[in-house]
Order: structure tokens, then C-alpha cells, then sequence
């Protein structure tokens, strides 16, 4: 089990918008460029990479889909008092 991982993430205020950037990553769009244009944190800049975190350095609904993923994967939506996040784990 790692004790650390390398995500980024596309973080949005509401779910119905956070539904329609996951079906635009499943038609294979570029993971950056959503997060570039659509998220609402500093993250943006980077294409949405957090870089590497650990455990209990997120909230916890956060930090338990980034864990469960495997590398290269998408999590679904995932609701913190944040708002609406996109997962992709990158290492």
C-alpha cells in the first residue's frame, strides 16, 4: 500500500458541471487542459497537479478515492466542503 501519491485533480462549485468535464475526460480529453479551464483552485496553473501527498493530508473523502486509484486513473466525482473534485492519480 503506498504511503504516498502524485495526483491532480479538476476541482468545480457544482456537480452537474464536475458530470460534464468526467464525460468530456472519458471521451479523452486532455486531463490539463480541463483542469487549466475549469478548476477553481491554484492547482489550475500546474494542469491540476496537487503533487505528492500522503496520508492524512487531505480531507478524508479526498485522500480515500486518490488511494483507491490505480496510476493513469479517473476517480468519479467526489464532494468535500471544497466542492465537486475529479481525481486522476499520475504516480
Amino acid at each position: 500500500m503506498a504511503d504516498k501519491i502524485r495526483c491532480a485533480h479538476i476541482l468545480v462549485n457544482n456537480e452537474a458541471l464536475a458530470k460534464e468535464i468526467l464525460v468530456k475526460l472519458q471521451k479523452g480529453e486532455s486531463f490539463s487542459k480541463l483542469a487549466e479551464e475549469y478548476s477553481i483552485d491554484g492547482s489550475r496553473k500546474r494542469g491540476g497537479d496537487l503533487g505528492v501527498f500522503g496520508r492524512g493530508m487531505m480531507v478524508k473523502s479526498f485522500e480515500s478515492a486518490a488511494f483507491a486509484l490505480e496510476k493513469g486513473q479517473l476517480s468519479g466525482i467526489v464532494k468535500t466542503e471544497f466542492g465537486y473534485h475529479i481525481i486522476k492519480r499520475l504516480e
